[in-house]
């Protein structure tokens, strides 16, 4: 019997230290992207963010969270390590946000391209993607409104989503504080609980959609893809 070369099988897994915001997030990776991947021989451990002591989820303040990016990066070279962490709402520190450059753009997209550049610069470890959602985890939930049905007792309550998504691609879902992705959800769904419905309702659109819809979460999800080519 014809043995394999050994290593091959090595070469062929790839694993990815996948550092979240919460535990919306962390369920999404187990729950959706996990067994996803896993059949293509790339496995997710999911990290939730710590901000104090005995406290985890949540960008407070960057220099709280550039320590265990490194720490990760560090501990396992032959892993990679990346980040699902919102466009939206990140902390004055983080690197970046603060330059004219970022200021006077208002694509998100190419605001998330920039941020993720600088961070990448600042922890400075081959073995790190720099991710951010344009503009929030909700926002991949805009990709199929029909996926809130089940958890509304009036469809029509919905229309006020299918009418920005008409006319507005998920990604671009951000106008202000007041009606970011996850404002216009409790706005028609006020029983809305982030960490319960978010996970469910993604799982129900699936990721082939969300990357078809998402261009920025497709990118960086064919970043992770091609590690498959060089591990």
């Amino acid at each position: 019997m014809e043995e394999k070369p050994a290593g091959r099988e090595a070469r062929a897994m790839s694993r990815v230290y996948l550092l979240v915001e919460g535990q919306t997030e962390e369920a999404f990776v187990n729950e959706l992207l996990t067994p996803y991947y896993a059949r293509q021989g790339i496995y997710f451990t999911p990290i939730i963010v710590s901000t104090s002591p005995g406290y985890k989820g949540g960008m407070v303040r960057y220099a709280k969270i550039k320590p265990q990016i490194e720490k990760l990066c560090r501990q396992d070279a032959s892993a990679h390590v990346t980040t699902l962490f919102d466009l939206y709402a990140l902390p004055g520190d983080f690197p970046g946000k603060s330059s004219p450059t970022y200021l006077n753009t208002r694509n998100g997209k190419r605001k998330a391209e920039f941020l993720e550049a600088e961070l990448a610069k600042d922890i400075g470890h081959r073995n790190f993607i720099p991710n951010l959602i344009v503009h929030e985890f909700e926002a991949l939930l805009f990709v199929q409104i029909d996926a809130f049905e089940q958890w509304t007792d009036d469809d029509r309550a919905l229309e006020p989503l299918r009418a920005v998504r008409n006319t507005t691609s998920p990604e671009d879902i951000n106008d202000s504080p007041l009606t970011a992705p996850s404002k216009r959800i409790l706005t028609v769904m006020t029983g809305y609980q982030k960490t319960f419905h978010g996970p469910l309702i993604a799982c129900d659109i699936g990721l082939d959609a969300m990357r078809r819809e998402c261009p920025h979460f497709a990118q960086w999800l064919q970043k992770i893809e091609a590690l498959r080519e060089v591990d």
